[in-house]
């Protein structure tokens, strides 16, 4: 049986991470599975861990006023879900639910937040992965928003 340490090894997102940083981020985690419609977090709620998928997909929501829940952005395998545990106040932005079963290791937002604040290497390791994933969705949002706004300007112009 593997241990979370071979599975965050093995995962292609930490290839360029070294050994040191590798075993203390593996000693944060813990597998965790989630079925079709279960929610990996809800939006308001405290942002106390994140989530690295080993299978299946997760769809990051957002809730719209007169529309309801939409979709911004489906994560697959070997990407993370979760990067509000990096900024206080530390609560979500968006909920996140499973469209399949997924499979996942779970960290511990603390302990990571502990480690990065202990040593140097392991936050610079965290940022460099984490920084892009920001981003990214950070842009996944902004178009899905212009297109509810452009949307709505189309209802509002007939």
């Amino acid at each position: 049986m593997k241990t979370i340490e071979d599975l965050v090894r093995e995962n292609p997102v930490f290839d360029d991470v070294d050994d040191e940083v590798l075993q203390l981020i593996s000693g944060c985690g813990q597998n965790v599975a989630f079925e079709a419609g279960d929610f990996l977090f809800r939006e308001g709620e405290t942002a106390n861990r994140f989530f690295l998928l080993r299978g299946g997909t997760v769809a990051l929501e957002i809730f719209v006023p007169g529309r309801g829940p939409m979709i911004f952005k489906t994560l697959q395998e070997n990407e993370f879900a979760g990067t509000s545990w990096l900024i206080p106040p530390y609560r979500w932005k968006y909920d996140a639910r499973a469209t399949g079963r997924v499979h996942a290791i779970a960290f511990d937002a603390q302990c990571m937040r502990d480690k990065s604040e202990a040593d140097n290497k392991v936050g610079y390791a965290l940022m460099k992965k984490f920084v892009p994933v920001l981003i990214d969705r950070m842009q996944s949002a902004q178009v899905q928003m212009l297109d509810v706004f452009s949307r709505q300007d189309e209802l509002v112009g007939q």
